[in-house]
């Protein structure tokens, strides 16, 4: 008999707030069923259910009647579960959550700006220009893209005095950069030089 009378109610264009309430209630059951389908935890389940009833209660002035209820409310419940997950990796990726923050993640905490960078520009720049002439020009000229033959023909050298010549530069340079020498593991075969 109650069912009957909460059915006639909502059809009819009297329905009270407290009425409403009351049907809405009733559904929180089928809807933490349906919350831990988004969070499989039940805490966060609950806390989900909880904003949908508060949301509901608080727009009940939206429900049409003769609208369904619980797809209505089902509805609010995933729009409330989808904004609360983009605000969580919102945040997420802009906070840390621990007090420290850990030397691994410290180069992502920083900021960039060119300065570094510029400072090893300069660097570079500098060794190359210190390089003697006769190593500076096929090396340049290879990292230029240019073939070893095509350097030798155009400095009318041999192309195993090409060879050698970019194999000293590139030490040279190794050796005037050795401060930005980042610790990585080197080939066998750069041991034996």
């Amino acid at each position: 008999m109650l069912k009957k009378t909460l059915t006639i109610t909502l059809n009819s264009n009297n329905m009270t707030k407290i009425e409403f309430n009351t049907m809405v209630m009733r559904q929180a059951s089928s809807l933490k069923m349906y919350a831990l389908h988004f969070t499989h935890d039940a805490d966060d389940a609950n806390d989900l259910v909880q904003d949908t009833l508060l949301k509901a209660i608080t727009y009940y002035n939206k429900f049409k009647e003769g609208t369904n209820l619980k797809g209505w409310l089902y509805t609010i419940m995933k729009n409330t579960f989808i904004n609360n997950y983009r605000r969580f990796v919102k945040i997420s990726s802009f906070v840390t959550k621990s007090d420290e923050i850990s030397s691994a993640n410290l180069v992502f905490s920083s900021t960039k700006n060119q300065g570094e960078s510029k400072f090893i520009m300069d660097d570079i720049k500098s060794a190359l220009s210190k390089l003697p002439e006769e190593y500076y020009v096929p090396f340049s000229m290879y990292f230029e893209g240019f073939k070893y033959h095509e350097i030798a023909d155009h400095l009318a050298i041999p192309i195993g005095t090409v060879k050698t010549r970019i194999h000293v530069a590139r030490k040279l340079l190794k050796k005037s950069l050795k401060p930005y020498d980042n610790g990585a593991k080197k080939p066998m075969y750069a041991e034996l030089d």
